[in-house]
């Protein structure tokens, strides 16, 4: 039994449907009045420094952060791998501006092939049969579960070139997360990943300069949009995509679907008709398909 797949597969499956959950409260906050940018810069701000705690209260991870000369470059290449948290939270958000949510989702998960390939690219070796097989029930659950097919023809070009824009950088967080700087402490990279997607938030709302900035956004709903979209996602992934691989990371991160399904119908009361439910069990059955093998070991043992 290999214990540590098992683990990452657990904690990237929490990270992505903190994910899910996210979608949910940033709905909400939209709902109270704030803007793309307040809950953004919210989102970031807040979790940020809190990361940056974690780091200051853990000895070990303290140490690395501390440390000269050796781990200057791989901190600079966190920084900037770091930037495409936040880029894929724009490009998502100006995706759902001109097109549905439903829609920008499946966009969104354009992230599970594109996970697959890279990976196959970078390893040079075609993904296995199981790969494949779940990356198109996922595909076919995912389209389901967000009711993608009624709203085929509310398209704008604007926004699928958007939601796939999200997809790449999503990917690419995926990549930071399995392949750079595996040597740090998994808070210190969280950390210094958040450095870099801070950053560009910041670079992007000196760049509008918007007239107005509630800043009741950031005790308001800072703390909770933090824990989930900027917290357990980036250090839960940064411990277990290592584990678990690009190509089966990018599969499990497809919980995040099922879960915004289920957070939408019960927080925000959206109607879920009986395809979108197949749907959501369907993406439930791909994940369980894809890692058949360890389950059955681990309830054997």
């Amino acid at each position: 039994m290999n214990k540590e797949l098992l683990k990452g597969i657990v904690l990237v499956t929490i990270g992505a449907a903190s994910y899910g959950i996210l979608t949910t409260l940033v709905s909400l906050a939209y709902n109270q009045g704030f803007t793309t940018i307040e809950v953004t810069l919210a989102q970031f701000a807040v979790g940020l420094p809190v990361m940056g705690l974690l780091v200051l209260l853990n000895p070990q991870a303290r140490k690395q952060t501390t440390k000269k000369g050796s781990n200057k470059y791989a901190i600079l290449k966190l920084m900037i791998g770091g930037t495409s948290l936040s880029l894929t939270s724009v490009f998502y958000y100006l995706s759902v501006q001109t097109i549905p949510v439903s829609i920008g989702v499946v966009l969104l998960m354009q992230s599970i092939w594109m996970g697959v390939v890279a990976e196959s690219l970078l390893e040079r070796k075609w993904p296995d049969a199981n790969k494949c097989i779940a990356v198109v029930l996922v595909l076919a659950g995912t389209l389901l579960a967000t009711n993608a097919i009624e709203n085929y023809n509310q398209l704008d070009v604007r926004g699928v070139l958007w939601g796939l824009a999200a997809a790449v950088l999503y990917t690419v967080s995926i990549f930071v997360s399995t392949r750079i700087a595996l040597h740090l402490h998994s808070q210190v990279r969280s950390f210094w990943n958040l450095v870099g997607a801070t950053a560009i938030v910041l670079i992007m709302i000196w760049v509008q300069k918007p007239d107005t900035f509630k800043t009741a956004v950031f005790w308001e709903w800072g703390i909770w949009l933090a824990l989930s979209g900027t917290l357990l996602p980036p250090l839960l992934f940064n411990i277990g995509l290592p584990k678990t691989g690009m190509g089966l990371g990018s599969i499990l991160i497809a919980i995040e679907i099922p879960v915004s399904v289920c957070m939408a119908w019960w927080l925000l009361h959206e109607e879920v008709n009986l395809l979108q439910w197949a749907g959501v069990l369907l993406i439930i059955a791909s994940v369980v398909l894809m890692n058949r093998n360890t389950l059955k070991k681990e309830l054997a043992t």
